[in-house]
């Protein structure tokens, strides 16, 4: 059986291709009138050169994140890998009033607010950020990591509302602070010092 011509263009069923030396086939010249497996085939080209686009990693520096928070007292940030880690010193006398209530509600006080999503809206390769309260004297008093994916549009709504409430009226309403300690275990990977939050 006679081989193909070297770099001859032939019709096919679906358009036209072209065979190179190796009997390779190098280019269809698809007939614009053809539906079907050609399109099919042109459609899965694209698909693929789609799934390569690079996808935007980007994180943002500890002093991004020290930017981001507003907050009444001594915070600083460092990054941890794609993970933002945020510490922040909690006043002693306001854990010796409230107690394990304000031991434990620290860091989801930070956690659930909008500095928080806003970091993971502007910065897509965070995956995580991970607050973490101290005593003036050093001592850790608890941590809480919220990974990017535990919350969705929806339920970022709903822990902005309890964070803010808990923050207007916690003092008045310990309920309120009860609330967001709750929705923060559901929702984070939590750890508190025992010293700090024996009932």
């Amino acid at each position: 059986m006679k081989s193909l011509r070297p770099s001859a263009v032939y019709e096919g069923r679906h358009g036209r291709f072209s065979i190179d030396k190796k009997d390779r086939v190098i280019r269809f010249l698809f007939s614009k009138n053809v539906a079907g497996p050609s399109w099919m085939l042109m459609g899965l080209l694209l698909g693929l050169t789609s799934a390569c686009e690079e996808r935007d990693l980007t994180v943002p520096t500890a002093d991004d994140v020290e930017e981001a928070f507003t907050y009444q007292g001594a915070l600083s940030a460092s990054m941890s890998g794609n993970v933002a880690v945020v510490t922040v010193t909690q006043p002693e006398r306001q854990i010796r009033r409230g107690g394990t209530l304000w031991a434990k509600v620290g860091p989801y006080v930070v956690l659930f607010s909008q500095e928080a999503e806003g970091l993971f809206r502007n910065y897509p390769g965070l995956a995580g950020i991970r607050v973490v309260t101290k005593v003036p004297g050093g001592t850790e008093v608890a941590r809480a990591l919220l990974p990017r994916d535990r919350l969705n549009d929806l339920t970022w709504r709903r822990a902005l509302n309890i964070s803010g409430l808990a923050r207007r009226d916690g003092t008045r309403r310990p309920t309120l602070l009860e609330d967001l300690v709750n929705w923060g275990e559901d929702h984070t990977d939590f750890e508190y010092n025992p010293r700090f939050t024996r009932s």
